[in-house]
């Protein structure tokens, strides 16, 4: 039943898990969570991909391990098979990700599409059945940066959001906390275009295991607001705007008309969208942005502009390597080496961020602990 997004803002905040599962085991949470930026143990961690810094990501066997490091979500991003079951992969194309380029009885598969604007050549999830896409392998996508991972490739297999589910429900019970789920709604716009919408396949999803709550079990995020609005009107979970560098989502591209990403970080566009949504999900330099030298400046007032407005800030993506580390943070010449990510973190929760999304989970457990510690 359609439910507005403003008259049961109230009754989400109050829930007592409603952001915050870290404050609960298994069950309902009892105790209402701080009205911004830490919880019981600090701002959440959400298993980016899983653990992808030391497994393929988008495995059973990444998401298992972000559980292990003490992550409080983890996130699979979603996207359709030929017969309609959803997925765990960061994108439809899947050729880095899997062996599909090396499996013979797939080449004729191969294509060229046009996704979201851009042509994009490989092998796309919607054209294989999801018995067809479970005799691949995943394989780790950043080889060069992620040498050790490439131990692990051929062994898992791509997932489906069920098993996703099924996987932090069992968690839950052998570490006895409530473990989350972070999906993401990837390229809705192409594939309502193609007869493969998204959102109706979550919504069901969710329902079938009894997420559909305001308790935090869940959460939904979108870059796009058209497939965030969708779910808003059968949905009761949370949901999060994601908000990327520059530009606009795909949505405001398709129909000529909708906000760009520096609209949405006004107060007006943080207003708005609170109107449909609970949290925004900033890619990291719209809140921290580097200097002109690449070295870290000083922070930005998003994260005081979204909690006037009264959403929640979830950051991404946070990764140890120098490469993805401002300057001033890196450690040696190595791109792949680890740099100084603890005083990255130090500084971005200094801020007052509700949480992080981490290739490294148990690197952001580390610094969310040093912060209580301080």
């Amino acid at each position: 039943m359609p439910v507005a997004r403003r008259g049961r803002r109230t009754a989400l905040l109050a829930a007592a898990a409603a952001l915050l599962p870290l404050l609960a085991a298994v069950g309902p949470a009892q105790a209402a969570p701080p009205e911004h930026g830490a919880g019981a143990r600090g701002p959440l961690v959400v298993g980016h991909r899983g653990a992808p810094g030391y497994r393929p990501e988008h495995t059973l066997a990444s998401y298992e391990l972000a559980v292990r490091m003490n992550a409080d979500y983890i996130e699979p991003d979603l996207v359709p098979t030929r017969d309609g079951e959803l997925v765990a992969r960061h994108e439809n194309e899947i050729g880095g990700t899997t062996d599909v380029a090396r499996r013979p009885e797939f080449a004729d598969r191969k294509r060229t599409k046009t996704i979201d604007g851009a042509k994009v050549t490989g092998w796309f999830t919607e054209d294989f059945t999801l018995k067809e896409l479970k005799t691949l392998r995943a394989v780790e996508r950043l080889p060069a940066v992620r040498q050790r991972n490439t131990l692990y490739d051929g062994r898992y297999q791509v997932p489906t959001l069920q098993e996703v589910i099924d996987l932090a429900k069992r968690l839950s019970r052998r570490h006895h906390r409530r473990i989350g789920i972070f999906p993401e709604t990837k390229h809705p716009t192409y594939f309502r275009s193609i007869g493969l919408p998204l959102e109706e396949r979550v919504v069901r999803v969710l329902k079938r295991n009894g997420l559909d709550h305001r308790d935090g079990r869940a959460i939904v995020q979108s870059f796009e607001p058209t497939s965030l609005k969708i779910m808003n009107r059968s949905l009761r979970v949370p949901l999060l705007q994601a908000i990327s560098t520059s530009g606009a989502p795909y949505d405001t591209v398709a129909s000529g008309k909708g906000p760009t990403f520096d609209d949405m970080v006004t107060p007006a566009g943080l207003k708005e969208i609170s109107t449909y949504a609970d949290m925004i999900g900033p890619e990291k330099t719209r809140v921290i942005p580097n200097r002109a030298d690449g070295t870290m400046g000083t922070p930005t007032p998003l994260v005081r502009d979204a909690h006037a407005a009264g959403l929640k800030v979830i950051v991404y993506t946070f990764r140890n390597e120098n490469q993805f580390l401002p300057r001033d943070l890196r450690v040696g010449t190595d791109p792949a080496a680890y740099g100084q990510a603890f005083r990255e973190y130090a500084a971005f929760y200094r801020t007052g961020i509700d949480g992080v999304w981490s290739d490294n989970p148990d690197t952001a457990v580390e610094a969310r602990e040093d912060l209580r510690g301080n």
